[in-house]
């Protein structure tokens, strides 16, 4: 959105809610006298309501029904016992600090809450924030707002914000079967109506949407479309302007659409000034579903995001962002910091200075990100006092240094410079041993840059305006996991983008990805990488790679079954390129059923195997990089391709020969036989899943549904519940679901089909 775009929101809460002057007289504290209605006298000491200004404070003990839509700016609001929002009428409070935690302290500072974390308390005495919970959420018709404001004489870099310690603080609106969806037909320029992929319910006349983009648009911004519904009628939408660009609805590469608006928002009261943040610490709880969290996060200040959990531990396991919308970011979206056990999904992250979906510390594990879509991060400036130095906070959709966590069915679309981004870079000032939760636990530190994923599956990134679809361990200087524990990435698209997949690990495993790029497999550190079912399509040039690009090296061994090129544009530079050196003597790249479509050399050079461009140094080692394309001449008879530079061919140039279109000018096939495809990787299961409880509900009949979410490397074959096996609702114990009898503690663990349990339970307690 543009500043016009942001002035003209923005209008309407500052002349509404101008910010609070420090000059004004000071106002004792308001508290309350017991429970009741926040509109009503006898709720407050001394019969008198909070006016401009005042500071309240919630007593322990008592509950105060948030019942009032009105723009008076609060100062403070510090709850020690409960401020539920009245979900029969439309509320707002426009206020300059929220802050849940239990006593009766009222101060402006202090939030900062790893300082002094209180321990954790009860069920029952747990002050809390709720707007709408998981049960009741904020029905469709209804709408609750918390603006937050800046107040004059307040910390700039704290202030506004709502920041929850130790206590519950919970947002949830109407919910909707899908937050996002793609096209169901092509749309084109000047079009007004579109049509979705599925039906959505919960989204209504007057909703703001966005459309991403289909193209690529090297270094342009704002190419995503905003719009309004004026009408809706099953899958068929009519916006209130016309397109101006082409969005994909058929085939494989489709773009999305998704809604903004939702009937429970936290916002900043004026975009263009200081701006608001949201703040979980440890011993928290709460979830989110279905919120809106927009023109929040505060530009260039770390720890200031718009949705914060801030190194808790696994201590909120059990917590939940699902349905969120997050836009107009200054900071990020969803900021996960030295926190585990969370789960995000269904989200929309639009609009981001700097990352979007964030791991902070590099310690984060066992988290899940299923079904988000990022869309629109630009590059922001590195962070001070930031904990990993290394990070240049550039502008990625999806960005980790520490892998062991859940990626699945997430969408990058239209961001700066990367859709996802693994970056660890250790030096002499920062090392990378880190103390990491394991399974058992206990924590260790561990090299980070070896933990693998636990899932990496259905991910999809494209149309970016900057460089990268998927940049996989920047910087990790060619550390990572052993063969028996590679990095797992399944069912991926990359397309409209500058470089597709730029794979910097080793110990790599591939399967069905299909990259529509002007690079597909670029600058890979080719060590212990298996590629099975790779499709590169319509490049523009360097379909694959060498390695290390023009650092012309390779490490280790390389081997892809099912390599289809289809439609490749690139006249000057071969299909598959050779690399030169090689420093151990044991690199080679073993290729079989590789075929191509819809092409055809165009000059000497755009072989199917070849040199390529760029720098070239003379080689420096003893040995080349011969590739192998097995059974390329027959059954058993195999082509081994050299470079006219390589060791293997000046000894023995009568041994090689020219055959077009498999070698170019820069290098010469033999025919070879009992050359074995080699098994690189043996992927063993010895991770257990990791559960998380999302929700346990008391029902009428007084027993207990329990629902949850479970993730694993492999295939999960159970969930026990209390002793009795969940039911899944989901792909692999993605959701899952039990009724079981009452009880004071719920307790869920995993069990996986190679006999891993998970022993660290997921214990809830009711009382």
């Amino acid at each position: 959105m543009n500043r016009a775009s942001l002035l003209t929101i923005a209008a309407g809460f500052v002349l509404a809610a101008t910010a609070y002057s420090a000059d004004a007289p000071k106002l004792e504290v308001v508290r309350t006298a017991g429970s009741g209605p926040w509109s009503k006298a006898a709720t407050w000491e001394g019969g008198k309501l909070p006016v401009a200004g005042s500071n309240v404070l919630i007593r322990t003990g008592h509950q105060v029904v948030y019942d009032v839509d009105a723009d008076t700016p609060i100062r403070s609001v510090h709850i020690g016992g409960r401020l539920i929002f009245d979900p029969t009428r439309d509320t707002k409070l426009v206020v300059g600090l929220v802050k849940i935690q239990p006593g009766e302290i009222v101060a402006d500072e202090g939030f900062d809450c790893d300082a002094h974390a209180p321990d954790a308390v009860s069920l029952k005495d747990m002050p809390v924030l709720e707007v709408g919970s998981a049960e009741k959420p904020i029905p469709f018709g209804k709408k609750a707002i918390i603006r937050l404001i800046a107040i004059e004489g307040t910390n700039k870099e704290s202030w506004p914000a709502i920041v929850c310690c130790g206590g519950r603080m919970d947002f949830h609106g109407a919910p909707m079967n899908r937050t996002w969806v793609k096209f169901g037909a092509a749309a084109a320029v000047g079009d007004k109506k579109i049509t979705l992929a599925e039906p959505v319910t919960g989204w209504k006349v007057g909703d703001m949407i966005i459309l991403t983009p289909a193209d690529a648009n090297y270094n342009k911004t704002d190419i995503t479309e905003e719009r309004r519904i004026v009408a809706l009628d099953g899958t068929k939408i009519t916006l209130d302007k016309p397109l101006e660009r082409v969005h994909f609805g058929t085939g494989d590469f489709r773009s999305e659409v998704a809604n903004l608006s939702r009937n429970v928002v936290v916002e900043s009261a004026n975009p263009e000034g200081e701006r608001g943040h949201t703040m979980y610490h440890r011993n928290s709880a709460g979830s989110i579903s279905y919120a809106e969290f927009r023109h929040l996060g505060k530009k260039n200040v770390l720890g200031r995001y718009s949705l914060h959990f801030h190194l808790c531990g696994d201590t909120m396991r059990g917590s939940s962002v699902v349905g969120a919308s997050i836009w107009d970011s200054h900071n990020r979206w969803v900021t996960i910091h030295g926190t585990n056990y969370l789960l995000v999904r269904d989200c929309v992250g639009y609009k981001s200075v700097g990352h979007g979906y964030f791991m902070e510390d590099g310690t984060e594990v066992y988290n899940v990100l299923d079904r988000n879509l990022a869309v629109g991060c630009v590059r922001g400036n590195r962070l001070p006092k930031q904990v990993l130095p290394f990070d240049g906070n550039e502008g990625a959709g999806f960005w980790w240094a520490c892998s062991l966590n859940t990626f699945t069915r997430n969408v990058a679309a239209a961001n700066a410079l990367y859709g996802f981004r693994f970056e660890a870079t250790q030096s002499s000032s920062f090392k990378l041993d880190l103390p990491v939760l394991q399974p058992n636990g206990k924590r260790e530190k561990v090299d980070i840059r070896t933990l693998p994923f636990v899932r990496f599956e259905d991910n999809e990134v494209h149309s970016n305006y900057g460089l990268y679809g998927i940049n996989l361990g920047e910087g990790v200087n060619r550390v990572g996991p052993d063969a028996k524990h590679p990095f797992i990435v399944r069912n991926t698209k990359i397309w409209n983008v500058h470089y597709g997949f730029r794979p910097q690990v080793p110990s790599l495993l591939v399967e069905n990805m299909t990259i529509q790029s002007a690079y597909g497999v670029y600058h890979p550190n080719f060590d212990n990488h298996v590629y099975r079912n790779l499709t590169i399509m319509r490049t523009n040039t360097e379909p694959f790679n060498r390695g290390h690009d023009d650092l012309s090296i390779q490490y280790g061994r390389v081997t892809v079954d099912g390599l289809t090129f289809d439609g490749i544009r690139s006249g000057g530079m071969p299909l598959i390129q050779i690399s030169d050196d090689n420093p151990n003597g044991a690199a080679d790249t073993h290729m079989r059923n590789v075929k191509t479509i819809n092409w055809t050399a165009a000059s000497k050079a755009q072989a199917i195997v070849n040199l390529g461009g760029g720098p070239r140094p003379q080689p420096k080692t003893e040995k080349g990089v011969p590739i192998y394309l097995h059974d390329w001449f027959g059954a058993g008879r195999h082509a081994m391709v050299v470079s006219i530079r390589s060791p293997e061919y000046k000894a023995a140039p009568d041994k090689f020969r020219s055959e077009s279109p498999l070698t170019g000018d820069e290098s010469r096939v033999a025919e070879v036989k009992d050359i074995p495809f080699p098994e690189l990787l043996q992927p063993v299961d010895d991770l257990p899943p990791a559960t998380i409880v999302t929700s346990v509900v008391r029902q009428a009949d007084g027993k207990l549904l329990v629902r949850g979410t479970s993730s694993d490397n492999g295939t999960i074959k159970k969930v026990n519940v209390n002793g009795q096996e969940a039911k899944s609702t989901a792909t692999n114990y993605s959701s899952w679901e039990i009724v079981i009898a009452d009880a004071s503690t719920v307790s869920a663990h995993a069990e996986d089909e190679k006999g891993n349990v998970e022993s660290m339970k997921h214990v809830v307690s009711m009382k």
